[in-house]
């Protein structure tokens, strides 16, 4: 399986303080192990992001990405709020 970081998400994800960095590395490597694992709450967002789908980083922020053909790219990362508001 191969991770993208998107411009994008990088630029944000840079922003992030550290511990929500490390949130997001442990979320991650969960997604390659159990990409369904309930902590994760792996959804389609399909409405808001065509063809894309959101994992829980923390109670409030989500990781937006899309895979096809075992590669993951991640375009977004933010709070609810930032993403959907």
């Amino acid at each position: 399986m191969e991770i993208i970081l998107r411009k994008n998400f990088k630029k944000e994800y840079e922003k992030l303080r550290p511990e929500i960095k490390e949130k997001f590395k442990e979320r991650r490597n969960l997604y390659v192990q159990d990409r369904f694992n309930t902590t994760l709450n792996n959804h389609s967002v399909d409405s808001a992001y065509p063809g894309c789908r959101s994992i829980n980083i923390t109670g409030d922020y989500r990781a937006i990405f899309k895979e096809e053909n075992d590669i993951i790219t991640f375009l977004y990362i933010g709070t609810h709020s930032q993403l959907y508001g």
